[in-house]
């Protein structure tokens, strides 16, 4: 895993793994601003000759630790953050239900988004 790369590209919502050059991966995302500043993953997509490789949980790792430095919450809507956030609850503070239907309400008011 260590030839991996994690870039963000906040303006596009893609959290990107790179190795060689190659897109391997990505957690697609959306910035929420209220009730407070969240990031929202949607999905996570890792290409099928890279699956099983760690590529998605270093992605949910990232993407937990981004929050962290920034000082804001993750909401996540992708059930792979989800289930990811729910074994490592150490590294991924649960979300507020309230953050959780603004990011569900939003989704929802963004049907071309994702």
């Amino acid at each position: 895993m260590s030839d991996i790369e994690i870039r963000d590209d906040r303006a596009a919502g893609l959290l990107r793994a790179v190795t060689g050059g190659e897109g391997v991966g990505r957690i697609e995302y959306f910035v929420l601003d209220a009730p407070e500043r969240a990031l929202v993953p949607v999905h996570t997509v890792v290409e099928p000759a890279h699956e099983g490789k760690g590529i998605a949980g270093s992605l949910a790792r990232e993407l937990y630790g981004i929050a962290r430095r920034e000082g804001i919450s993750v909401a996540p809507l992708c059930s792979y953050v989800v289930k990811w956030a729910e074994r490592h609850p150490d590294e991924a503070p649960a979300a507020d239900p309230e953050l959780l239907r603004a990011a569900g309400e939003w989704l929802v008011a963004h049907p071309g988004r994702f």
